[in-house]
């Protein structure tokens, strides 16, 4: 195993965990930690976006150039997914937000759904 798949491969195992134990902090009420869950998913986070960079760099490749003309497309996906998973989170997570929550997550699985035409356009 080379250095930056090791590197790779505990900054991913030590991230994961990071967040997934801080989704739970936040989640599980019987755990009453949802401050410190809020601190430790965000530590997680970060070292889940700095592991593209660490691999990045020890692949000894340039800067990359970003294309913004695709940025549109590519915030189109991201928007979609959020709002699923902000319908998903009212439905589990929030007492009396089941419709609402419903509701959103349909909003998000049409807009999941409109993905296809986004990208590659209707003929």
């Amino acid at each position: 195993m080379t250095k930056k798949n090791f590197v790779f491969l505990v900054l991913t195992v030590v991230g994961g965990l990071l967040f997934a134990l801080g989704m739970c902090m936040c989640l599980l009420p019987e755990w009453n930690a949802f401050k410190p869950g809020v601190v430790v998913t965000a530590l997680g986070a970060v070292t889940l976006l700095v592991i593209g960079l660490v691999r990045w760099i020890m692949a000894g490749k340039p800067v990359a150039k970003i294309n913004w003309s695709k940025m549109g497309k590519v915030a189109y996906c991201v928007m979609a997914a959020l709002v699923l998973g902000t319908g998903m989170a009212m439905i589990m997570a929030f007492e009396g937000m089941m419709i609402p929550g419903i509701i959103v997550g349909i909003v998000g699985i049409v807009l999941g759904l409109g993905i296809i035409p986004v990208f590659k356009g209707l003929k």
